[in-house]
């Protein structure tokens, strides 16, 4: 057992599996011979839904090799046309001729060598040692690697390093105890906007015919296109096309989505320091004259302007009308907090409105309760402006 985390979104999954399955193989690939016999076990797996993302997945541990991809059906007429026609949309839609494509877990290089007959310069990462020299002997360029966060994509001898253009990951993602890890590391070896092409089992098509005996402990997650569209965007993709293909598979087409420019904030450094002027102009001018100020509003707005400007060393006190704020301080200037009835006992000649929203709503009850003699200010924009 593993720790009951989604491996996606790393929510707690939580409640009861969806369905519990007792005598299951212990893995798909690892096939006892006669002298394992008396020790091979079947083992209960626990299929759970992430209350959070929806991921269907077994809260197992995944198969020792994950990491390996070992394929039975690369070679056969119905997969190398299905693998054909998708190259060629891949590649004429997203316009990738001359382009560099990498494929995740490429195994012995089945896919790759359909790829060699387009016009792409393609390469590929294995983790099992044995398919990279298969691969190798037909001439393919691949090496011994695996997708990790933070791992650099290239080849030992320096043949072939990114940024890549594009890649590739047939029925690889199901595998994976740490999809989005894997992705991410994907995504930062790619060019900014670079695509992928994505397939993985579907699981509408196991609820579709009920068919149990499509899950194994191997493929550790199951996919629909919902959950695999979060995976990829938690991973930095955004899916650009959806399709079932082979009756039984979801293919999606990615692209690295692009990062946000970094903000231009000159402007609040700029009112900043015109707020910051303003309000120690005013401060000075009210010294001069013998008056005193309040602030109205125990809000964000008012206890960062009292803490960063000068005006929270001259003010008196905040009022606000919320009774749970009054008799506490206002963080960092520590501005007492009063009810609005404290003026009585404390006057000030001015009041100085923060509570953008309430900017009318309150000058009507300065005036009201306290008359028209009190001056009242208020901050509007990046300004003092009379009320």
């Amino acid at each position: 057992m593993r720790d009951r985390i989604c491996i996606v979104c790393k929510q707690a999954l939580d409640g009861e599996p969806l369905l519990t399955l007792d005598q299951m193989p212990a893995s798909a690939q690892d096939i006892p011979g006669q002298e394992d016999l008396a020790e091979d076990r079947g083992i209960c797996l626990n299929l759970h839904q992430c209350s959070c993302c929806g991921l269907v997945q077994f809260d197992c541990e995944p198969v020792p090799y994950y990491k390996d991809v070992i394929r039975s059906g690369g070679f056969t007429t119905t997969m190398v046309e299905l693998r054909q026609r998708q190259y060629r949309h891949f590649i004429d839609s997203y316009h990738l001729e001359g382009k560099k494509l990498i494929e995740a877990g490429c195994g012995q290089g089945e896919f790759l060598s359909v790829l060699s007959g387009f016009p792409v310069t393609a390469c590929g990462i294995e983790h099992r040692e044995s398919l990279v020299n298969l691969g190798k002997e037909k001439g393919l360029n691949v090496w011994k690697q695996f997708a990790e966060e933070g791992e650099i994509l290239k080849a030992p001898d320096g043949s072939m390093s990114g940024p890549y253009d594009g890649f590739l990951s047939f029925n690889y993602l199901e595998h994976q105890p740490d999809p989005v890890g894997m992705l991410r590391c994907i995504a930062e070896n790619l060019t900014d906007q670079g695509v992928g092409l994505i397939t993985v089992p579907s699981l509408e098509y196991i609820l579709k015919y009920d068919g149990y005996y499509e899950l194994i402990r191997d493929h550790i997650a199951y996919y629909t296109f919902d959950t695999l569209r979060f995976a990829a965007d938690q991973a930095g993709f955004e899916v650009l096309e959806e399709e079932m293909v082979n009756r039984d598979t979801l293919s999606v087409i990615v692209r690295k989505k692009k990062s946000p420019d970094r903000l231009d904030v000159s402007g609040l450094v700029q009112s900043r320091v015109i707020i910051g002027e303003e309000l120690k102009k005013l401060a000075g001018k009210l010294e001069s004259e013998g008056k005193r100020l309040g602030i109205w509003g125990a809000s964000h707005q008012g206890f960062t302007l009292a803490s960063t400007t000068v005006i929270g060393e001259f003010a008196r006190y905040i009022i606000d009308s919320a009774p749970f704020k009054q008799g506490r301080f206002a963080p960092a200037s520590h501005l007492p907090i009063v009810a609005p009835d404290y003026f009585h006992k404390d006057p000030v000649d001015v009041i100085l409105i923060v509570a953008p929203g309430y900017t009318e709503e309150i000058a009507r009850t300065i005036v009201e309760k306290f008359g028209w003699n009190v001056e009242i200010l208020a901050l509007k924009s990046n300004h003092l402006e009379r009320i």
